[in-house]
């Protein structure tokens, strides 16, 4: 791919090919771990279309969903066919409850999100919490494609958390922007065609507008609000979001997976998995 983000934002940095190659032991953990169980939690967004490609490249079997608020961009929806073409992988599309929907804004207008915080947060509440809600039912883990360096609140990202009961992971956390479009670059992955135009966080239509030179990556979700994480409710768990044992394997077996894989070394995850839950009190 050769389009503005990528000549933009791309770029080989030291460490990449293990960090690679270390997002691929996560994800074969996660796969491993909750068989027909997991689900990758796609935006849609640059991160969401790596991990889909990760996934695929390796064979391995994890499923993929995303939420339609009923205010995504047209070009955001228009990566569900180029998903399916891509990789062949029906993505699961949750939406919120029409009826719901149809009482918030006859009570708050339809731009009830720009009045208060309060009735932006009630409305991702609608369109985006609820629906996750049902989307994870039945689940015991799910993957998203949260980066440190994406902003100050996620600064603290772990890879592999437990969140509200279930495994969360994060297998991109530790990646830079370069790396992610350096990837799109190497792979040529697909993508939003908004990042190129200076969009590299992706939500709802309303909500959402290009970043100036310097300003933080999310700076145009909800740019309005001055103060609090630009959040939409998804990801606001730290509480519950607690790293414990049984959050993965212990980082010194899925380094040794991701040296395996960077190695070109046919490593069996579920045997490593196992040694390991042997040798834990």
């Amino acid at each position: 791919m050769t389009g503005p983000a990528v000549q933009r934002q791309a770029r080989r940095t030291a460490g990449q090919a293990e960090r690679v190659a270390h997002s691929v032991a996560l994800l074969r953990q996660a796969a491993v771990r909750h068989p027909d169980r997991v689900v990758q939690v796609s935006s849609l967004g640059v991160e969401g279309m790596v991990l889909t490609d990760l996934a695929a490249r390796h064979g391995l079997a994890i499923p993929v969903a995303t939420l339609d608020t009923g205010m995504l961009h047209a070009q955001t929806l228009a990566l569900l066919l180029r998903i399916r073409q891509r990789w062949g992988i029906e993505v699961e599309v949750l939406q919120p409850q029409a009826e719901a929907i149809v009482q918030f804004v006859q009570r708050h207008g339809e731009r009830a999100m720009f009045e208060s915080v309060a009735l932006r947060q009630a409305c991702c509440d609608l369109r985006k919490v609820q629906p996750m809600q049902r989307l994870l039912a039945g689940r015991t883990a799910w993957i998203t494609g949260l980066r440190r360096e994406q902003s100050s609140h996620r600064g603290g990202v772990d890879e592999v958390t437990i969140d509200d009961g279930r495994e969360k992971f994060c297998p991109l956390a530790a990646w830079s922007e370069a790396d992610v479009w350096q990837y799109v670059a190497d792979h040529d992955v697909p993508y939003n065609p908004l990042h190129d135009d200076f969009m590299p966080s992706i939500g709802c239509a309303p909500c959402t507008r290009a970043v100036l030179p310097g300003e933080d990556p999310r700076a145009g979700r909800w740019w309005w609000e001055q103060q609090g994480p630009r959040e939409c409710g998804l990801h606001l768990a730290p509480a519950r979001a607690t790293a414990t044992r049984a959050a993965g394997v212990a980082n010194e077996v899925v380094n040794g997976i991701a040296n395996g894989i960077a190695n070109g070394v046919e490593v069996d995850v579920a045997n490593e998995l196992e040694t390991e839950a042997e040798a834990t009190p």
